[in-house]
Formats: C-alpha cells, structure tokens, sequence
C-alpha cells in the first residue's frame, strides 16, 4: 500500500495525535512498520491509550483512503509525512509538529532559509508599506517568506515577496482548498506559482477561530525568525511570537508609533527584548549565515518599480494616479473613467506585483 494510505489511516486514529504519532514513529520507524506491529509491542509507546493501539493492530485499508487519496491528487495536493524527505527540516525539530501536512505548490530546498513575517489583520498604511518592504527585500537575498495569508500584514508579505521574485510559503488555518479570506484567490494562485501553501487540516476544513493558533506554531516552526510588524496588545501574530521563543526562534519586532494601539503589542515586544528592526538589513545581520554573497537581484526600487515590472500603459495611468496616500475606488473610476471591472482587474494584478496596496473599504495606494 502507499505510504501516503497509511499516513492518512494513522492520521485519522481516534486519540492519536501529532506527540503520539512522533512517539510511534520514534519507536517503529516508519508508519508501515506502525501498522504491522504487534498490540503488545503498540502499549510500550507511551501515551497510546489501549483502544488506540487495538484500532491500530485492527486496521484494515478500505476503499475510502483510496478515494481520498484520488481526491487529493485530483486538486493537485501532496501529502507529506513526518518520515517523508520533503517534509521541512525546520519543522519537523519543533516540539510537536504536524504528523502530515497537505502541500499545494513546491515546499523546495529553500524552505530552510525562511523568515516569518506577520501581524495585524488591520493594518495601518504604514504597516503594510514596511511589511511589504522587507518581505521584498529578504526575497531579493534569497529568503523564502512565510506567512499566514491572512488580510493585513500577512498579504503584505506575501506580496512583497513575489514582488522581490522571491519564493513564499502560506500557512493556512483551513484546509487547503478552503481560500481564507476569499478575496486572496488570486494571490494564492500566485503563491502557487512561486512557493507553496501548507496546511495540517484535511480538505474541507472551514475557518475556525480555534484552528488559527494551531496553526502559527507551523508559521514560526518552518522559519529561522519571526518578525512582527504590527499587532496589538493580543492576538495571532503575539501567539507566533510566542511559540517562536518556545522553538528557540529569533524574534524581530518592527516598531510603531506610541499613538497606534495597532503598535502596542510590536513595542512591548521591543521591551521585553525582541530584537528591533527597521528594515531587512537589520535581520541579515542577526542571522548572517542566511545571508547570500550579494543579493539574488538588484532591488526593485533601485530602478523603479514601473521600469523593474515593465507595466504597459494603462497600468502605469493608474499607478501614476495612486500617491502614498490612499485613493477610494469610486474616486479613481471618476478620475481615470475607467469601468469598475477592468480598474478592479489592473488593480488586483498590480496588487499582486507589489506596486499597489489595498485597504479596508475598495481604498488603494502606491507602494
């Protein structure tokens, strides 16, 4: 039988989760070996319960893991083991890491040398400028950016990676064919392009408030540093920060105005001792064994985004007409009188390229 029948079967194990099955691969070596063992060699694992063990040595491969499988390879979905030589290294030395991850894209060598950038899913202008900066600037250096493709900072860095040619990886708190928030469709499909998507959730797996701190562990296991950009006093992106220390991660915190409630958690970070960064240099230095012998490419800004991406004339009417300060939708259709659809199409797609950012409310602005 495949191997991937088996991590599946294992995965699904009533009371086995991911400590048990590192212990039962610990013990046995492989999941086959898991599935042919004897029960009495199964209750020398510690934390199996004797149930558990019995549905183990009982397991039978039915019809239902081949169908699954096909539906997996039908959505162009990997299934990677902890045993399988693909399953990131940095990830598989945390505590507790995903017995099985569902990869759409290529994971590649250079998941290795990953940086984690997250924060707020309201971000400031100035957040999702300084994300989106130092995403493309780690990319340019060879870096492979990861993030949970959440709104905000997390779609900033994706981004800005993309924009530095570089490689990204999106951690996903559903499952991998559930796109959350919708509205990232398209840069999903870019991220497939150029990194891949992971998820430890199986398919079908709808957001859930719970799934999101579950997940962030995998967002800073997969990289050598953590690095938040804004994030109030609680939530997800302090929770990465957190796990990060717990994995012995570096943790980087971009500084914020003392008036933004938005920097309150990023600031108390810088005072609790995570290293201050203001920029993408800062990070090479702290970690300078990631840092290639000169940059992969030369820096988008040095040229000129328009000149680096070669935008045709349209795009460049409508990247001309944007300013760092940000621009309602309706006030660009009215300006450049050109219909809704097409100006939503060029901007999604200049999105895309990190030349234009988008917040809350259809408002955009050059980045």
């Amino acid at each position: 039988m495949d191997e991937r029948h088996l991590w599946l079967a294992l995965r699904t194990i009533p009371h086995v989760g991911n400590v048990t099955i590192r212990r039962l691969i610990d013990h046995f070596g492989t999941p086959a070996h898991i599935f042919s063992a004897r029960l009495l060699d199964l209750m020398q694992v510690d934390g199996l319960s004797l149930k558990s063990a019995q549905a183990i040595a009982a397991f039978k491969p039915g019809p239902d893991l081949k169908i699954k499988i096909a539906e997996l390879d039908a959505m162009g979905v990997s299934l990677v083991g902890l045993t399988d030589p693909d399953y990131p290294a940095n990830l598989r030395r945390i505590s507790d890491p995903p017995a099985v991850l569902y990869v759409r894209g290529e994971l590649g060598p250079g998941t290795e040398r990953a940086v984690a950038i997250v924060g707020t899913r309201e971000a400031t202008n100035y957040g999702l400028k300084v994300a989106h900066e130092v995403a493309r600037d780690l990319a340019l250096n060879g870096l492979t950016v990861v993030s949970g493709m959440a709104k905000g900072i997390d779609s900033a860095a994706h981004q800005g990676a993309l924009a530095g040619q570089g490689r990204t990886i999106a951690v996903f708190g559903t499952g991998i064919d559930v796109i959350y928030p919708p509205e990232n469709k398209l840069l999903f499909q870019n991220i497939l392009r150029h990194g891949a998507a992971v998820t430890e959730f199986p398919p079908g797996t709808q957001p859930e408030g719970r799934n999101f701190p579950i997940r962030n562990r995998i967002i800073s296991g997969l990289s050598l540093g953590v690095v938040v950009v804004e994030a109030a006093p609680t939530g997800g992106a302090l929770i990465t920060a957190r796990q990060a220390l717990e994995q012995g991660r570096e943790v980087f915190a971009i500084p914020g105005s003392v008036h933004s409630f938005k920097s309150a958690g990023t600031n108390d970070l810088i005072r609790q001792g995570a290293k201050l960064v203001e920029r993408a240099q800062d990070i090479l230095d702290e970690l300078p064994y990631l840092k290639t012998q000169t940059p992969t490419r030369a820096i988008a800004a040095e040229s000129g985004p328009e000149t680096a991406l070669q935008l045709d004339g349209l795009e460049k009417v409508i990247v001309d007409a944007l300013g760092p300060d940000e621009v309602h939708i309706d006030n660009l259709i009215r300006q450049l009188n050109i219909p809704s659809p097409e100006l939503l199409s060029i901007l999604s797609r200049l999105e895309i390229e990190g030349l234009v950012g988008q917040l809350p409310g259809k408002r955009f602005y050059r980045k």
